[in-house]
């Protein structure tokens, strides 16, 4: 298995636009544009290939049908702190998928699973029978 170097995601290569930010918050949320909107175009960006296919294969409803990744952000008070943010889910998004799942590969049960698992049929069996009519 070959270790890759990590993957940061080149900001250049996102848009960001501030907000107003939504629910509570008094006045300040009237006058100031606060939240942050983010914008990836994953096809576009410069990951290498196979990380962008399994970003584009992810089921997420953040994910547009034209690959771009949306994420808003609105949790503090101030745009600098909700743009970190942003960046920083976008680059956990990322990192979620830069390595490659691990394949797996079928393996024979163990002789002693077998007769644990028969063991087990037989003294279930053995319960059942005994909860039937009663013979002489």
């Amino acid at each position: 298995m070959t270790l890759r170097k990590p993957l940061f995601v080149d900001e250049n290569e996102v848009e960001l636009s501030a907000i107003r930010a939504q629910g509570a918050g008094g006045q300040n949320v009237n006058k100031v544009s606060s939240a942050v909107h983010l914008r990836y175009d994953i096809p576009a960006s410069s990951l290498p290939d196979d990380v962008k296919e399994r970003l584009l294969s992810l089921r997420d409803s953040r994910i547009t049908q034209e690959g771009v990744l949306v994420l808003k952000a609105q949790q503090h008070r101030t745009q600098e702190m909700n743009r970190n943010d942003a960046l920083a889910r976008l680059q956990e998004v990322v990192d979620s998928v830069a390595t490659p799942p691990r394949v797996r590969r079928a393996t024979q049960p163990t002789y002693g699973s077998k007769q644990r698992r028969l063991e087990g049929k037989s003294q279930r069996s053995a319960i059942k029978n005994s909860r039937g009519r009663v013979r002489d």
